[in-house]
């Protein structure tokens, strides 16, 4: 069953530019993944710092499996950007 996934990213005061290219970084490997039927970066209108993924997935495993395509390295580098950790959930129809 098809799943999306919702992803909230708040960025550091003067890191939004570096957030939003690193998140677009990702979301480059992750539209390759097996699984993937869509995936969106946005920026908040009302506070562009705040940044959202959605993505669609065939499976919750195979968006976990995905999310293995990151390296630890990267996912460590955007820590720094972040004003808060990130936070995320599954929804159905």
């Amino acid at each position: 069953m098809p799943v999306t996934r919702v992803n909230h990213f708040f960025a550091r005061p003067g890191q939004v530019d570096n957030l939003h290219t690193f998140l677009q970084s990702v979301i480059d490997i992750v539209q390759n993944c097996a699984g993937c039927l869509e995936c969106q970066l946005l920026r908040a209108v009302d506070d562009p710092h705040q940044l959202l993924i959605l993505e669609r997935w065939a499976s919750i495993d195979d968006h976990r499996r995905a999310a293995q395509a990151i390296a630890p390295e990267q996912l460590a580098a955007v820590m720094p950007l972040l004003a808060q950790p990130p936070t995320g959930s599954y929804y159905t129809s």
